[in-house]
């Protein structure tokens, strides 16, 4: 498939320094499945980073892991475009366009805004709390992405980058492509392994059901041993049992292996034995990962021509758009 043709893949995340096994196995790993069919654009969002208390040089630090940490995932820069946010003209521009067209309430409206300024100790709330989504909004469509691949807390912000773009091309005529959204499969869902019934999480106030990507070896195994189980021995990915269908959720991820052939194979095990043998997994399925990452983290040269060829290629996709824009909303060209 030529250049030409290859439908376009944006997704972006925040630049937190720390993947865990839900990230990886239920979105970053899809990504690299993308990479030889599509053209990827893989942002690390450094501007929606502020829009809650943060300090400085923990941000810097945390957007150089993270690209490494991608990298060594296999997000290949041969194959895709990583760029950090800050380094690209124009999503904070097409931001400000795109807020004048989007209501006050439908912002005020979303889930995630209600959630994170309404929390007892959420202190200071700023206006970029708010604006977040229309940000979203244009990094998105500063690219004419066709497809989005986000997580199902995503999706209302999906939903309203869709009514922008359909709302702008209404308004000024047909400009953005109306995105697709690409949400992993409910069996990419990995739980806490302390409260399977929530996701696992970086912001779990128990450290122990979250087990990170660059978490050694040992730690890994004493999370897994750890898990939460139930009173009964029957080793069955069962509503009545997540604890185990976790487990088991997770041992498929990495080991490829269908859940219900792994229920078969371990049949008769104590949750003890079944628990080393999905550790043993895990620890396989990192080792290359963390092997990876310890040779690029820290070689700040080489990630920083990563982020500059990656923010080439997304500059000049941007200005491509941004000019566009400029021209149907009326704005008098830029002088050359």
């Amino acid at each position: 498939m030529s250049e030409g043709t290859k439908k376009t893949i944006l997704t972006c995340a925040q630049p937190t320094g720390q993947l865990h096994l839900g990230n990886y196995f239920g979105a970053v790993r899809n990504w690299v499945s993308f990479l030889d069919d599509h053209e990827c654009f893989f942002g690390i969002v450094d501007q929606h980073a502020i829009t809650t208390p943060y300090v400085p040089a923990e941000l810097r630090r945390s957007t150089y892991r993270t690209v490494a940490l991608y990298i060594a995932c296999g997000l290949d820069p041969a194959k895709c475009r990583l760029f950090a946010q800050s380094h690209v003209i124009g999503h904070t521009e097409l931001a400000w366009i795109l807020g004048c067209l989007c209501p006050l309430g439908q912002l005020e409206r979303m889930t995630q805004f209600k959630e994170k300024s309404q929390r007892e100790d959420a202190g200071f709330v700023g206006s970029g709390l708010l604006f977040y989504p229309v940000l979203m909004a244009a990094d998105i469509l500063l690219y004419n992405a066709d497809i989005v691949p986000v997580g199902e807390d995503q999706k209302q912000h999906i939903e309203l980058c869709r009514d922008l773009a359909i709302r702008f091309n209404n308004t000024y005529s047909e400009t953005f492509k109306v995105p697709d959204v690409s949400i992993p499969r409910d069996g990419a869902r990995i739980r806490s392994l302390q409260s399977p019934d929530k996701k696992m999480s970086k912001s779990d106030p128990n450290q122990s059901g979250c087990v990170y990507l660059l978490d050694p070896p040992d730690r890994v195994r004493k999370k897994i041993m750890s898990a939460v189980t139930d009173s009964g021995r029957e080793i069955r990915a069962l509503p009545e049992k997540p604890g185990i269908a976790n487990l088991l959720g997770i041992l498929a991820a990495a080991t490829g292996t269908p859940v219900a052939e792994l229920e078969a194979a371990h049949a008769g095990k104590s949750y003890g034995e079944f628990k080393a043998v999905v550790a043993d997994a895990v620890i396989a399925c990192l080792e290359p990962i963390q092997k990876r990452f310890s040779e690029i983290d820290g070689d700040k040269a080489y990630l920083d021509s990563v982020f500059k060829e990656g923010a080439d290629t997304a500059q000049a996709r941007a200005y491509k758009t941004l000019a566009k824009v400029y021209r149907k909303a009326g704005f008098v060209p830029r002088p050359r």
